[in-house]
């Protein structure tokens, strides 16, 4: 039994439950037929008395010479009519007038006469000759109101019962009625429970939720579960610290719709559609979000209705972080190549002007380019004292210039990052620098201007990051999603669209602002806060 389904036990206690009630009701139907056949029994009995001991013929033969005589006959013929078992009209002194046995006339009566007597009629069961019986006695009056004779009508506890035993069938009926009813509702309601809980049993439930319930708090991802009416039922500790949510209350489910989640996060769970490691993006964190229906194992095909659904959610704010990294040293792993390549030409052109016996002008060759080369690196470190941002720039001028790029560079002050986070300001530039790339390959002048100002207003110490493309700029519906997880003009969504979502991100970590223009072409400007050692030290400069 301890293996059943709690199904299977839910039935079979309703249905011990159910029989319980029947025999208790049976009991309480058999009990009431039985008191309402003999108070029906005594009241018909009191009813037949009386009638006798008002009839004027009874009274005026009670009083005549020989009352046996005339009352013997009557009383036979009205027992007959009447299918009652005696009629016995007595003296008061007990003598009987009349009998159902004629050999009993003249004896006395047996049974209680002293309320009858007293002029008060009485109903009771005895035992007579007859055996027990239930029996009514009602006094006889002269017209002096003086009491001359007792008249007692009753029937035996045989006749009494055959009665109550026709009653018997409607309480069996209703019993049975209340039975079946019963089961059959007890059935519906468990083969209901059954589907429910999958045919598990209270200690494989019991089971199954300690086990969940440790895996859902032990997972180091977000784990969700969300109904169909968008309501989260359940979620971990890890999902609540990545989305924010508040701590979770037993019984009393926050729907999705009323939380302050990400747009993006919370259509996706309205949604209840599938997810395949969607990238979603908070104003701190890069997460991958997958999302599954919940479908009973027993449900199939057309008939499977879903539950809910399951959502897991990664932390890829770190990964994302790594990536940018790797991308910077892509770009000076590339702008080596690029470099190098650049280089060995220019180291054959100089070999082969010496070979030519032209030394005057391979040495100005080679003078003119080690000041073109090094002029870029000397403005970009004198002014930025990042090496990360310095890096980035560099391999960023030899990437454009192997692109056909003309990539302008203007840094204007000096450019102190403290407070600023290195890496989000790696991801701010060359996330823009990217774009802006793209943007200007297919156009004419395939210019990008970048332009660094450092600067202290009313506000404080800040600096300005303005990316510039000679692209063909942007529609008013692409300016209002182009910071949009996943949206992008230049492949398929999912596929691209996830730089500038980053730099919108890094940009509100670091507390500044994030603007896009058209000035032919695309113009995004970036204004950040500086640290308070960079106000007071453009305070003092200024």
């Amino acid at each position: 039994m301890r293996n059943w389904s709690l199904a299977r036990q839910f039935f079979l206690g309703q249905v011990v439950f159910v029989l319980a009630l029947t025999a208790a009701i049976s009991w309480v139907l058999y009990l009431d037929a039985e008191q309402s056949t003999y108070e029906s029994s005594s009241d018909r009995m009191l009813a037949i008395a009386t009638t006798f001991a008002n009839d004027p013929f009874v009274r005026r033969t009670v009083e005549g010479q020989e009352p046996k005589s005339g009352l013997q006959p009557y009383a036979v013929e009205v027992m007959n009519d009447l299918d009652i078992d005696f009629v016995t009209i007595m003296d008061t002194d007990r003598t009987r007038y009349t009998h159902r046995n004629p050999e009993e006339i003249g004896r006395a009566y047996i049974g209680s006469i002293d309320q009858a007597l007293a002029g008060e009629p009485h109903t009771e069961i005895f035992t007579g000759t007859l055996g027990p019986s239930v029996r009514a006695i009602v006094p006889v009056y002269d017209d002096g109101g003086t009491v001359t004779a007792l008249v007692a009508a009753g029937v035996t506890i045989d006749t009494v019962t055959i009665a109550r035993n026709a009653q018997l069938p409607v309480v069996f009926l209703v019993a049975g009625g209340a039975l079946a009813a019963g089961t059959v509702v007890s059935f519906l309601l468990s083969r209901h429970l059954r589907n429910a809980t999958l045919g598990l049993g209270t200690e494989q439930l019991a089971r199954m939720f300690v086990f969940y319930d440790s895996v859902l708090h032990s997972v180091r991802d977000g784990l969700l579960l969300t109904n169909p009416g968008g309501e989260l039922v359940l979620y971990n500790d890890q999902a609540a610290q990545l989305l924010g949510l508040p701590a979770a209350t037993p019984g009393r489910p926050a729907h999705a719709g009323s939380l302050d989640l990400p747009k993006s996060v919370r259509e996706l769970l309205l949604s209840g559609r599938r997810a395949v490691d969607e990238f979603h993006v908070t104003d701190d964190r890069v997460l991958v979000v997958n999302q599954e229906p919940a479908i009973p194992d027993s449900a199939t095909g057309a008939a499977a209705k879903p539950l809910g659904t399951v959502t897991t959610i990664r932390d890829h704010t770190e990964l994302e972080a790594l990536s940018d990294e790797l991308q910077t040293m892509r770009t000076l792993t590339d702008a080596l190549r690029a470099q190098t390549h650049e280089h060995a030409n220019r180291l054959h052109t100089i070999v082969s002007l010496i070979e030519l016996d032209r030394r005057a002008e391979a040495l100005d060759f080679a003078t003119r380019d080690l000041e073109q080369s090094q002029q870029l690196t000397d403005e970009v470190v004198a002014a930025i004292d990042e090496p990360f941002i310095t890096a980035l720039l560099v391999g960023k001028a030899a990437q454009a210039n192997e692109r056909g790029l003309d990539l302008d560079i203007d840094v204007h002050g000096s450019m102190e990052t403290a407070g600023l986070d290195p890496r989000d300001l790696v991801t701010i530039i060359g996330n823009l620098l990217d774009n802006a790339f793209d943007a200007a390959a297919g156009s004419s002048n395939r210019a990008v201007q970048l332009n660094i100002r450092s600067s202290h207003d009313d506000h404080g110490a800040n600096v300005r990051i303005s990316v510039k493309d000679s692209g063909p700029g942007m529609t008013e519906e692409d300016r209002q999603q182009i910071f949009t997880l996943g949206f992008t003009s230049k492949g398929a969504p999912g596929v691209r669209g996830l730089g500038l979502a980053l730099v919108r991100q890094a940009v509100h970590r670091l507390g500044g602002q994030l603007t896009v223009e058209n000035d032919d072409g695309a113009r995004f400007i970036v204004r950040l806060p500086l640290g308070e050692r960079d106000a007071r030290e453009d305070g003092a400069d200024d």
